[in-house]
């Protein structure tokens, strides 16, 4: 293999531990894994540009979606998702952040730059219109839409990851050949399951728990209607708490013996453990836990969205087949239906085929070092 004495430049936004974290990481991980001798930065354009300010931004950011959800779903859907398929000048973020990007890009003289949010991808793709950037850009997205914040056209490949995805960025005028359909790139050590595996017994499922690592959402309500059920539903769930340790608290005091919790998992052997153990999974549509769900091939169960973009993620997700919506009613039943209605569980296999049909079989990662060594895949 061809050493790669080379540097990458990883852009996510904001400190907060969310997908655009996560997948950095899991290719950074990768990419020095085949080739440890490659420099990779990642670095958060807001805190490089303003210091503590990025953390004053995390919280509100927080806080205003908790407080406020429809006002921020409203302002969202208006802002970056209403007529996507216009081009808009956000002129604000260009005067914010322009002259810092430019002077980042000087300091750090990547060889390759990979955006993993859409706010630097538009900065990229601003760079490269009025040519002052000539390092080429990934954009690897983190959703399954592309809102209209997203840098586009200038970009030189796209990690998506849908087929419906990668149809948009050609009607948008991307080339066939600088698509990639990658699905969200997830860690290496979670291993990607060849076909789904039937649960062992209809009369003790297990069903994991995600409720992200910032425990935000309704969570609790939903442990409030699994409390109410009880061992005798059939139903042992595992709840993922995150660093939400009052919620960890809680569930260890309630003492249930079909309910466990537990704490932040560090380990990606351990994370992908505990997936294998599991028949279904109860979420949020977060773009990565969706992703890992999604290539271990459980069934997945959405039981809350937060505002903004889980919203979206859950509607086009809905149409491809591949994740159940729980309503308010009695959680054990719903469960329950899907999984002793065999056609209804080979139905959503074959949609979860389907989807995979089209991933493209190299991994991300090694498809971003061979763009470094300039070879075709």
């Amino acid at each position: 293999m061809k050493k790669l004495n080379k540097s990458v430049l990883f852009l996510p936004f904001l400190q907060i531990p969310s997908g655009h974290h996560q997948t950095a990481n899991a290719l950074i991980d990768g990419l020095q894994t085949l080739h440890p001798q490659i420099t990779c930065d990642k670095v958060d354009v807001l805190s490089y540009s303003y210091g503590k300010v990025e953390s004053l931004v995390s919280n509100i950011y927080l806080k205003w979606i908790d407080a406020f959800p429809g006002m921020y779903h409203f302002i969202y859907k208006n802002t970056v998702y209403k007529n996507i398929e216009k081009n808009k000048r956000y002129w604000l973020y260009e005067w914010l952040f322009i002259s810092n990007m430019k002077k980042l890009i000087k300091e750090k003289q990547p060889d390759l730059i990979v955006c993993t949010h859409a706010l630097p991808a538009y900065m990229m793709s601003y760079l490269k219109e009025k040519g002052g950037l000539t390092i080429p850009v990934i954009n690897v997205y983190t959703d399954y839409f592309i809102h209209r914040f997203w840098g586009v056209k200038y970009i030189d490949f796209h990690f998506v990851p849908s087929y419906q995805m990668k149809k948009y960025l050609i009607q948008k005028g991307i080339k066939d050949e600088h698509i990639y359909i990658t699905g969200i790139p997830i860690h290496s050590k979670i291993i990607k399951q060849k076909k789904a595996v039937a649960p062992a017994s209809l009369f003790k499922l297990s069903v994991l728990i995600a409720g992200g690592n910032l425990g935000v959402g309704a969570i609790e309500e939903l442990i409030r209607h699994i409390g109410e059920g009880g061992p005798n539903r059939q139903i042992k769930f595992y709840v993922l708490c995150g660093k939400n340790k009052k919620l960890y608290q809680k569930l260890n005091s309630m003492q249930k013996s079909h309910i466990i919790p537990f704490p932040y998992i560090h380990s990606r052997e351990e994370m992908n453990s505990l997936y294998d153990q599991m028949d279904a999974i109860l979420t949020k549509p977060g773009g990565v836990t969706i992703s890992e769900c999604l290539f271990k091939r459980k069934t997945i169960f959405i039981y809350d969205a937060l505002p903004g973009q889980e919203e979206i993620n859950l509607k086009y997700l809905k149409e491809l087949g591949v994740v159940y919506h729980l309503n308010k009613g009695d959680i054990y039943e719903q469960i329950h239906s899907i999984f002793s209605d065999g056609n209804e569980w080979e139905k959503y296999q074959i949609h979860v085929e389907n989807y995979h049909v089209n991933i493209y079989s190299t991994e991300p990662a090694k498809i971003i070092g061979d763009l470094l060594i300039g070879q075709p895949n």
